[in-house]
């Protein structure tokens, strides 16, 4: 019996990511994601809230997820890799077209539940939750196992769809982290066994920095990069303000502990950075609320910088939104005079981020950095290292893993005829071994 792999989004884009795997009349959904550029160009901020699927669909903030219409009976669960919003955005609004239970790790189910649970949303799928190098049976045909790897937030997995005719390994995002600063590392040995097995069928695999020809480092890199600019400066009386993704729950820990060595009282403000920290701290995997302020609301964010402007900057570390310059983040409404805090001259802005490469965010941080330097702000940038595999960790994940066959994901078409490449170098064939696939396209493997 045939295998076919569903390219439903993802595949033309960084972003919107949704595949699924037939095998016989079952049928296996990886990621519902957004395409966080077009969902904030269309809804004003990356927060999930009630909105019509159907515009949301026109627009191309979610999956089209017609290729599936008349065999979504099929589906007997949806499987979201990690917590980021371009993997499980989009599952309030496609989800509840399927009878099917979502399995995930234990932090991806919690933001889940507080991502639906804030915006009033409902899902009608029974979240059931696998811990990290486990195995789930679907079915007497089908099993799932979930193998850790490392991204830039917490139990992020690889995940095995073992099927009769072999394995599909979706790999979608990771990175080789052999120092990561929470959480395991990944789990070559299991990779290594299924490689030595031969029983990988076909590979689904993140290109997204495939064209970068390095290693991609350890977060334990960023940490020290951190370390550097925040405790390694003389101390002042000016302010630090650092902003990164607020699902990167490693690189907060650093920020907090090295906020804690420059004895400031610490704050994270803004939403969203307080929605990923509750769920981190429900599991256990952190407890920033120990050492830090949590201050979620902007009623409330305009009374603590009043309070920080009142008591003295030098006597706080802000950890805020608005790493890409969002428009409605924390950091911007600051420059902008519409929270209540003034910046000087040697006041510190630390981004530990890189810029998203895209039009709206390209513009957003040269707009936000423009602001910051006419008030004489020092700015640090790219205090950062990638979440994503370069093109020498995917050197390695092919010789590991032996696939038979390649699919390159989450990527344009640059990115993803970069992987294609790589695996031509390999001895892989395009078109036999190595297939380029497109949104809405599907592929029967024989």
């Amino acid at each position: 019996m045939a295998i076919e792999v569903f390219a439903i989004g993802g595949y033309n884009e960084v972003g919107k990511n949704m595949t699924a795997v037939r095998y016989g009349k079952q049928i296996v959904v990886f990621d519902m994601g957004l395409h966080l550029d077009r969902y904030i160009s269309f809804k004003g901020d990356e927060d999930i809230d009630q909105g019509s699927t159907a515009e949301l669909r026109k627009v191309g903030a979610i999956p089209d997820d017609s290729i599936l219409r008349d065999v979504r009976r099929g589906v007997c669960a949806i499987i979201p890799t990690h917590a980021h919003l371009d993997h499980v955005g989009a599952l309030p609004f496609l989800s509840n077209s399927y009878n099917a239970p979502i399995i995930c790790t234990p932090y991806t189910a919690e933001v889940i539940r507080v991502m639906v649970k804030d915006n009033a949303m409902k899902l009608r799928n029974p979240i059931k939750v696998l811990n990290v190098n486990s195995t789930l049976r679907l079915s007497d045909e089908l099993k799932v196992e979930f193998i850790n790897a490392t991204h830039s937030t917490p139990q992020t997995v690889m995940v095995a769809l073992h099927t009769p005719e072999g394995v599909v390994l979706y790999a979608n995002d990771f990175k080789f982290d052999s120092f990561p600063i929470i959480g395991k590392k990944p789990n070559m040995k299991r990779l290594e066994e299924l490689g030595e097995s031969g029983s990988v069928k076909v590979m689904i695999v993140d290109g997204t920095r495939a064209n970068y020809a390095r290693k991609t480092p350890s977060e334990a890199v960023a940490r020290e990069m951190l370390r550097d600019v925040m405790t390694g400066i003389e101390q002042r009386d000016e302010a630090v303000i650092v902003t990164t993704f607020s699902s990167h729950i490693a690189r907060l820990k650093s920020i907090v502990e090295f906020g804690k060595k420059l004895d400031r009282r610490i704050a994270f403000l803004g939403r969203s950075l307080v929605k990923y920290i509750n769920a981190a701290e429900t599991i256990g995997l952190v407890n920033f609320s120990k050492d830090a302020d949590m201050v979620k609301y902007r009623s409330k964010i305009k009374r603590y910088l009043k309070r920080v402007v009142r008591d003295g900057k030098s006597k706080y570390l802000l950890i805020v939104t608005g790493h890409q310059g969002e428009p409605d983040s924390v950091l911007t409404k600051m420059v902008n005079d519409e929270l209540p805090f003034s910046f000087s001259r040697n006041d510190r802005v630390i981004f530990s981020c890189n810029i998203i490469p895209n039009a709206m965010n390209i513009a957003n941080r040269e707009v936000l950095e423009s602001r910051l330097k006419q008030q004489s702000v020092r700015i640090f940038k790219d205090i950062h290292v990638s979440g994503h595999a370069s093109r020498e960790d995917h050197r390695d994940l092919i010789n590991t893993v032996r696939p038979k066959h390649i699919i390159p994901a989450h990527g344009d078409i640059s990115m993803c005829s970069a992987l294609s490449e790589l695996a031509s170098e390999m001895g892989y064939e395009l078109g036999k071994g190595i297939h380029l696939m497109q949104n809405n396209q599907s592929l029967v493997l024989e």
